[in-house]
């Protein structure tokens, strides 16, 4: 494959795209001679750890990135199958820079790389990734390697279960029955190994590695795609219900009575405990999540520091202020004690423990943590979304609203409600998340701005 322009799939914070229309084991080398010449020029690395998903494509591409990072003298350690959190608990451990092969919820046909520093620190365009886009692309190199690589195989999925286990102690809370849907992806590998001997009752769904997704998307946000375990949930009179994407680096939680517990309403939850343990008062949220997160992260003395969308942001606001904890409305959790990477399965214990160790249900211990009614997030496909967006942010002058660019548009009106509107990075859709005291208003507030999105 004769590519010599690679922005097609080196997004903003990972590369992602079609195997093989978009990319292939050849681009997969000269991405990872173009990584191991990043880090080993920046910071002397000699070493990179790699992991990778269940999709058939995932194999051949990071063997391939492997060859490409011992051509520039810099050793590989195959972690094999694993999670995103488990490659960024390799990197974190390891203390190496780290690559992991996913696509994440995406269709079967894709695939991309998550790359990180040593430590797990993020690499996005603006910390790295243009580098290695433009290097791959060039494909030629003045600097002779000053060693011989090696390649080496590693199984750590046991030592990152008993680090998470370590973090949040399970053993001593009352019996729970759980229905996880693992949607064919990464959390079939690695829920039974985590949670193994704990007093949990574990009910299964697809946790058969299958990287053609028989089942359902394995994509916890798409309500359609928690259908199957909110009927488990209620069938099986289970305590609750988790769902994890496809690579498990995020996790989706449903009640005892089959209903979504929103990622904000986790969040809140989360970030009350980890406050609670006293080491930190900072928690990152980013500006979609609902209101009552920074509401309530106050309230139990912390203080909450309001950032952009994406992982790269979040991690870098995390190491600025020394965060304990940061939440995204995606359902991705940050942790300032899993080297401040996102890590769907430790999230969840959290969730495990509070529910745990007390004798509430679900829905009413996170009531408390869900005060406004919010519309999740709407797409919709524009052809263009600056204008689109000038036209909303017009209409909006007139009514006293307040206005917010950070990222995208937010726009907060005298009632209390708030919307905000961005384009997506990567398609040509805008996309809407709309908050409010109570559902009447929020559908009048949703129905509005959608009108002017879509006309």
């Amino acid at each position: 494959m004769a590519v010599t322009d690679l922005s097609a799939i080196i997004k903003a914070y990972d590369v992602r795209g079609v195997v093989p229309d978009q990319w292939d084991e050849d681009v997969a080398r000269r991405i990872g001679a173009a990584f191991a010449e990043l880090v080993a020029t920046e910071s002397g690395a000699t070493a990179v750890v790699t992991a990778h998903d269940m999709r058939p494509s995932s194999v051949p591409l990071s063997r391939a990135f492997a060859e490409g990072v011992l051509s520039r003298g810099v050793d590989v350690v195959e972690a094999g199958l694993g999670s995103t959190d488990l490659l960024y608990f390799a990197a974190g451990s390891l203390d190496v820079p780290g690559a992991m092969f996913t696509a994440s919820h995406n269709p079967a046909q894709y695939n991309g790389i998550k790359l990180c520093r040593a430590g797990a620190a993020p690499v996005g365009q603006e910390s790295g990734l243009a580098t290695v886009r433009e290097w791959a692309e060039r494909d030629s190199y003045d600097r002779q390697p000053a060693r011989t690589a090696e390649i080496t195989q590693r199984d750590l999925l046991t030592a990152y279960a008993e680090h998470l286990r370590r973090l949040v102690d399970l053993s001593g809370i009352r019996p729970l029955r759980v229905v996880v849907d693992a949607g064919n992806g990464m959390g079939g590998h690695t829920v039974p190994v985590v949670l193994a001997g704990l007093p949990l009752d574990v009910v299964p769904l697809y946790f058969e590695l299958d990287g053609t997704f028989p089942n359902h998307e394995a994509n916890p946000l798409d309500p359609a795609n928690l259908v199957d375990l909110q009927e488990a949930v209620r069938r099986e009179g289970a305590d609750l219900g988790l769902a994890f994407d496809g690579d498990a680096d995020r996790v989706f939680v449903v009640d005892e009575r089959g209903e979504p517990v929103s990622p904000s309403a986790i969040t809140a939850l989360v970030a009350v405990r980890e406050l609670a343990k006293g080491r930190g008062t900072t928690v990152i949220h980013n500006l979609i999540t609902s209101r009552a997160v920074p509401e309530i992260v106050r309230e139990h003395g912390g203080e909450p520091v309001r950032t952009r969308v994406g992982h790269s942001f979040i991690k870098a606001e995390m190491a600025r202020t020394d965060a304990v904890f940061g939440g995204e409305h995606s359902a991705h959790y940050y942790f300032r004690d899993f080297w401040r990477a996102d890590t769907g399965m430790l999230a969840a214990m959290h969730v495990l423990a509070a529910l745990g160790e007390q004798s509430r249900p679900l829905s009413e211990l996170t009531a408390a943590y869900g005060r406004y009614a919010a519309s999740g997030e709407i797409n919709s496909t524009v052809a263009d979304a600056a204008g689109r967006t000038a036209a909303v942010r017009e209409a909006f002058e007139a009514d006293g609203a307040a206005f917010d660019e950070l990222d995208g548009l937010t726009v907060d009106l005298p009632d209390g409600s708030w919307f905000n509107l961005r384009a997506s990075n990567t398609e040509p859709l805008l996309r809407l998340n709309v908050e409010a005291p109570d559902e009447a208003r929020m559908a009048q507030l949703r129905d509005r701005v959608l009108g002017m999105v879509r006309a």
